[in-house]
């Protein structure tokens, strides 16, 4: 007689799941009709920066034309570098002409970001702002692309 293949199972299959843990959002912000990053003091915290001590260099993805992602990395000087200002609930960094002038249509739109931490230099961590507009995609208008669908005969 052939031996049967058994699956056994173990006293801890048996166990109630705990609660599955879910992942924490990433710290978010967005742009306000005014053209400032507005960084919530829960952000900031999340992403352990002192706002009153703390100045970044602001960049951008090279050979783009619109701005898609903000890069912030923090200056060790204060040559060419943007700090933290006060405002509400929050923090903010002034960007209008720069904004602007990479497509981002911040007065007619309303822009979200997700802060995600990266490793920019050797012991340097930036922050990339992934830029997400709330704006629904428009409509596709062009024309229909591959085989056209066969006619179908009706009965009748």
């Amino acid at each position: 007689m052939k031996a049967k293949s058994i699956k056994f199972f173990s006293p801890q299959e048996n166990l109630p799941k705990s609660e599955v843990t879910k992942s924490k959002p990433k710290p978010s912000g967005y742009i306000s009709a005014t053209g400032k990053i507005v960084l919530p003091v829960a952000a900031l915290e999340e992403l352990g920066i002192e706002a009153e001590s703390t100045r970044f260099k602001i960049g951008t993805d090279q050979g783009k034309r619109k701005i898609n992602t903000v890069y912030l990395i923090p200056a060790s000087d204060g040559t060419d570098s943007f700090e933290l200002v006060k405002s509400g609930r929050g923090y903010v960094i002034p960007l209008a002409i720069i904004l602007k002038q990479g497509g981002v249509a911040y007065d007619t739109t309303k822009y979200t970001f997700t802060a995600t931490p990266f490793n920019y230099e050797e012991g340097v961590v930036g922050y990339e702002l992934a830029l997400a507009s709330s704006e629904p995609k428009p409509a596709y208008t062009g024309k229909p692309r591959g085989r056209k669908p066969k006619a179908v005969e009706q009965a009748g």
